[in-house]
């Protein structure tokens, strides 16, 4: 196998890891808390708009990770889930330092901080994105390059 099938075997195996992990939280604020209980989670920690916030918040994860999983808009779902990441991290993490055992930061770091690189190194050739739009697939690079 050559350098670039592995590294495309490596970005596959990561989004398709990253997506299931993105789906678990996104349903569970759906199916186990219910959008209320979310919300309602929401405004205690301080987050701004919590209805909305939390809408958002859900839907990106399941429909983002949903799409890295298949491949599909990558860049696009990427940056969408860091910016989610990113707000978790600064409005409620942070404060709690880096453990998340604590309510720490670590989880929504590395999940936003991997969602960031498969962003901008896309979902490689086993997917959606190389089928539908070829350099759509080698990430948000590619597309700047344009």
């Amino acid at each position: 196998m050559n350098n670039a099938v592995l590294r495309d075997v490596a970005v596959l195996i990561a989004r398709i890891a990253l997506g299931v992990v993105f789906i678990a939280h996104g349903w569970q604020k759906f199916s186990e808390w219910g959008m209320e209980g979310t919300a309602g989670s929401f405004e205690q920690m301080g987050v701004p708009v919590p209805t909305v916030s939390a809408w958002f918040s859900a839907i990106v994860e399941v429909v983002g990770g949903a799409l890295l999983i298949v491949g599909l808009a990558v860049p696009v779902a990427g940056l969408l889930l860091l910016v989610n990441m990113f707000g978790a991290l600064f409005i409620v993490h942070l404060e709690s330092g880096i453990f998340a055992a604590d309510g720490g930061y670590e989880l929504v770091l590395v999940l936003g901080v991997t969602s960031l690189l498969l962003a901008a190194v896309g979902a490689g050739r086993f997917s959606l994105d190389q089928v539908v739009a070829p350099r759509l697939a080698q990430g948000a690079g590619a597309l700047v390059k344009a």
